[in-house]
């Protein structure tokens, strides 16, 4: 008999349904939402628990919670990725889904708001255990996943080989070589995926930090940015700023800071990264706290890691002039308020880190009428619909006097509405 694997849960305090709500109902009065359809906005329509218990090679059980939670899907099947984390909880799970309803409809794809969780440490896990674990994960949620239903995708502590074995397992329990229809973006390009998917968010936030610049009149040549946390959205933004000649002066994450005034060299601290699994050590800056990130003098602040990071105590201490969010809720609505009063151009999560979801939809789009994309296609028609859905958001603030957040949630929020009254009240 098998014993149990204990996962150790932290408790979530990146307060993403309470920032999520927030912006909701500040939406919902600048628009006069009947009460109805802001009742309705601010629940999930589903939510479904799972209890994972694979066994692990060495024999153990490995017991962890999962979280698949449906926000809307009234303009289309919901969407939003799988994360893997000891803080994910029922709450967090369904701040990010609705932050996704907003985030679809702005940049607009046809999809709903959706997102996954799995309460477990994937840097505690072999490869091995953590394929068994995505696969036990994909068992129990096959009847919760479908391209008409709810599609997931990667999220923090999942990439694109996890979802390569959710379409096998789909694909094997149905009995076919492939799916019926896409059930999951963000495959191995080998399995249905898409070219640039990996790179699609981290070079959307660049997209929109450049629409920024020139609207404020500034240079990407140059800039000087800080970047927090060195995943795959943070890394690859910082590549391409560095690329097109801005100067990374700093970068944080929980294995360390770095600060150089002339600028990191990316490339070789990509390479250090490989070979150590963190920013500790890299011998072309000087090292800082992690936390003092946002306190260097820099032109743009990225934050690209985890939620809530940016909050009333550090708020205050951001020099920047923009801030462009390539994480999911990084900033709580106190340090919000804070930086729009200081007159900082913040560019929203739900607009600056949506080029994942445009590819995804491109992935999407390509598996079900089984075509394929190319690169130089996929990051022409990121580029595009970045450019463009900045611009609208940019016209809507300016005409209404509004900081650019507000303005993206009005959009959106009003396309989700929209679409309630255009369904009709009786389902």
């Amino acid at each position: 008999m098998s014993t149990t694997a204990s996962t150790s849960v932290t408790p979530d305090t990146s307060q993403a349904l309470d920032t999520a709500r927030h912006h909701l109902a500040a939406a919902a009065d600048r628009l006069g939402l009947p009460d109805a359809i802001r009742r309705r906005l601010m629940l999930p329509k589903e939510q479904i628990t799972l209890q994972l218990h694979p066994v692990l090679p060495c024999g153990k059980s490995l017991e962890c919670t999962a979280y698949i939670i449906r926000h809307s899907d009234v303009l289309g099947p919901a969407k939003g990725g799988i994360r893997m984390s000891t803080r994910v909880s029922a709450d967090s799970i369904a701040g990010l889904a609705m932050e996704m309803t907003w985030k679809t409809a702005l940049i607009g794809v046809p999809f709903g708001g959706g997102k996954s969780g799995i309460a477990c440490d994937p840097a505690s896990l072999t490869p091995d255990e953590k394929e068994l674990l995505i696969r036990a994960f994909a068992r129990s949620a096959h009847r919760h996943i479908g391209p008409e239903v709810y599609v997931p995708a990667p999220d923090m502590g999942t990439g694109e080989e996890e979802m390569g074995y959710i379409r096998d397992c789909v694909s094997h329990s149905e009995g076919v070589s492939i799916t019926r229809g896409c059930f999951v973006t963000g495959k191995p390009v080998i399995l249905g995926g898409i070219h640039g998917r990996r790179e699609a968010t981290g070079k959307g936030v660049v997209h929109t930090l450049a629409a920024a610049c020139r609207h404020l009149g500034m240079e990407i040549s140059g800039l000087r940015v800080a970047v927090q946390g060195f995943g795959n959205v943070a890394a690859v933004a910082a590549q391409e700023l560095y690329a097109r000649g801005a100067r990374i002066v700093a970068v944080a994450d929980l294995t360390g800071g770095l600060y150089a005034e002339g600028g990191l060299d990316i490339p070789a601290l990509q390479a250090h990264v490989r070979a150590t699994r963190g920013l500790s050590g890299f011998a072309g800056a000087n090292p800082i706290n992690p936390e003092a990130l946002f306190e260097q003098d820099c032109d743009a602040v990225i934050p690209a890691a985890s939620g809530s990071q940016i909050h009333a105590s550090n708020a205050g201490k951001i020099r920047a002039r923009i801030v462009a969010e390539g994480a999911n809720v990084p900033l709580t609505p106190e340090a919000d308020a804070i930086l729009n009063k200081a007159g900082v151009f913040i560019i929203p999560d739900i607009l600056c880190n949506a080029g994942g979801v445009f590819v995804s939809y491109l992935e999407y789009a390509q598996e079900t009428q089984r075509e394929q994309m190319s690169l130089k296609e996929v990051e022409e028609r990121l580029r595009e619909r970045m450019e463009t859905t900045f611009a609208e958001v940019l016209a809507y603030s300016i005409a209404h006097n509004l900081p650019m957040r507000a303005a993206a949630m009005d959009i959106a929020v009003g396309r989700v509405a929209e679409g309630i009254h255009a369904r009709g009240a009786h389902p």
